[in-house]
């Protein structure tokens, strides 16, 4: 059957028992658990004129086939997570490698025994090695903070080195920060993998949809009782109702067409925006891709490269290694980090979680604490940095307890 898709005007919302917004694998999981589990009449509203949130994809000019919002990878050791989205696609098996672009030299990330012959020389990453083993064990994972706690200098050394070429330059473009202004608690947990798994993901569940997220989307919302509008913002089809004209009164009703809607309405967008901004917009970073495509099969080693000590963007990927593609093109893309400022231009991509935003984010939530058929759900809506996997089974969770 496919999709349905519906023009808002059209929709009656008599006919509706349950609103998502957003059609990501928040939005999505849960249109199609309320409308298959549930029973419910599911209206999807989606501001993007495509569904799948960050997670779509597409051919470009030259028929590769690309993230638009930049690279996706499904890692999880959550199996019901796992197998849900297994119903909606054949997967590849594809285990993902980063390297890092260390003045022209390439290093695996994370730091472990192949970035340390590559970088100390055999000889000494032998010794490096072995005292690594002495003190942690071996096949783990050590942080920066780890390594300085001990009495030794050359352990020291390591976590210089990392600190220094894997980590502070590429969370400077990132974050947007100065080397003061990055937070000692997220530098502590920096980690020298003692191994030689070059993957950067151990997760037991790893792959990529073997056509492409979006036909994953496809499927998983084409459902008898799931109706999809896209290019409508939640904001501009709401009527908020509150208690009171105070500033921080809670809100008490969601209109909807000129009516009180009751059933459940999962919102997977900005919390903020939702409200207007009233009380300012929350922080994000967002980001900026180029893409160029190159007459070869491939131009990079493994699927994505990060630029820790050189450049102004952050990382190249490669679509083709993440995909599986076969083709005598390739398209690779640049990732830009910078500040959020304009929404109307820009995505809101990772939250800056500090406790100033945090609070700032609760005045938000408070604002909806009265209304029981409200869920927030997902990255925006919780103010969060949240993986597929996690997302997945945050909506299943969401859907075990509105469903039963």
């Amino acid at each position: 059957m496919g999709v349905q898709y519906c023009d808002f005007k059209d929709v009656d919302m008599d006919e509706i028992d349950a609103v998502v917004v957003g059609s990501g694998f928040a939005g999505g999981v849960m249109a199609r658990e309320l409308a298959e589990r549930g029973g419910a009449r599911v209206l999807v509203i989606e501001k993007r004129p495509h569904i799948g949130g960050n997670m779509y994809d597409e051919a470009d000019e030259a028929g590769i086939l690309v993230h638009r919002y930049g690279p996706h990878i499904f890692h999880t050791n959550d199996k019901r997570a796992f197998d849900y989205v297994r119903r909606f696609t054949e997967w590849r098996d594809y285990q993902h490698e980063v390297l890092a672009d260390w003045y022209g030299t390439y290093l695996p990330v994370p730091f472990n025994k192949n970035s340390m012959e590559i970088a100390f020389g055999e000889e000494k990453a032998a010794r490096l090695t072995e005292k690594l083993i002495d003190t942690f064990g071996d096949e783990r994972k050590v942080t920066i903070t780890e390594l300085r706690e001990q009495d030794d200098p050359e352990l020291s050394e390591i976590a210089d080195f990392v600190y220094k070429n894997v980590f502070l330059y590429y969370t400077q473009k990132q974050w947007g920060l100065t080397p003061e202004e990055v937070d000692p608690s997220v530098t502590a947990r920096v980690p020298v993998f003692v191994s030689r798994d070059n993957r950067y993901f151990q997760d037991a569940y790893q792959g990529m949809p073997l056509h492409g997220y979006t036909p994953l989307f496809e499927r998983m919302l084409d459902h008898d009782n799931i109706q999809v509008c896209l290019g409508v913002e939640a904001e501009s089809v709401f009527d908020l109702e509150f208690e009171s004209d105070e500033e921080d009164a809670p809100l008490t009703v969601i209109n909807i067409k000129d009516r009180p809607f009751e059933g459940p309405i999962v919102y997977t967008g900005p919390l903020d925006e939702l409200f207007l901004s009233r009380f300012g917009r929350l922080p994000y970073r967002s980001l900026d891709f180029a893409y160029e495509t190159h007459d070869a099969e491939h131009v990079l080693p493994c699927g994505t490269v990060n630029f820790t000590v050189t450049e102004d963007y952050t990382r190249i990927t490669e679509f083709k290694c993440l995909t599986g593609q076969e083709s005598d093109k390739t398209t690779i893309m640049k990732e830009y980090s910078h500040s959020y400022d304009d929404p109307k231009k820009q995505i809101p991509y990772y939250a800056i979680i500090n406790a100033e935003n945090e609070a700032h984010y609760g005045r938000y939530r408070a604002l909806t604490s009265a209304l029981p058929n409200f869920h927030p759900l997902g990255r925006l809506a919780e103010y969060r940095y949240y993986n597929m996997d996690v997302i997945i089974g945050r909506a299943l969770a969401l859907a075990d307890e509105l469903v039963g």
